[in-house]
């Protein structure tokens, strides 16, 4: 791999996390999250950063490749998208309170994850099979936020 291309992969894997420990750090679990109903499933506060930061450093490689073979692209404007959407939901939940608010975008972001993979499973099995881990967990998510919201 030429120079330029671990240069490339490199940007995108720092921006992709230095974005999402940004939001991580400026929208952490407060005394309004700690006071909420939990479902029984609800994981550890512990458990998020590890999770985030590997599904992050696979969406960045994802995003790479996507923008190496296709910059212009459906799967380049779902990745953009889900990207959006992804470094919205904190804000909107732990930041302002909107647990609702937070479920739409949450079931927006797991539908632009999967779109991306349906579209990206053709010309790039890889990135696809990459979101994998990331659909699963924003699953997961989903499931929580929705509990949450039901609970509270």
């Amino acid at each position: 791999m030429p120079a330029n291309k671990y240069i490339s992969l490199a940007a995108f894997i720092v921006v992709v996390l230095a974005c999402g420990m940004a939001i991580g750090y400026l929208t952490t679990p407060d005394a309004w999250y700690a006071s909420l109903n939990k479902p029984a499933f609800n994981p550890p506060n512990w458990v998020f950063a590890p999770v985030w930061t590997t599904l992050y450093v696979l969406i960045a490689i994802a995003g790479w490749r996507t923008f190496r073979r296709e910059p212009r692209s459906l799967a380049m404007n779902l990745w953009l998208a889900q990207m959006a959407l992804n470094f919205s939901w904190s804000p909107v939940f732990f930041g302002a309170h909107w647990i609702g608010a937070a479920l739409m975008i949450i079931a927006v972001l797991l539908a632009t994850i999967l779109a991306f993979i349906a579209t990206a499973w053709q010309s790039d099995r890889a990135s696809a099979l990459l979101f994998v881990p990331y659909a699963a967990w924003v699953a997961f998510a989903t499931l929580l936020n929705a509990s949450l919201w039901l609970l509270n």
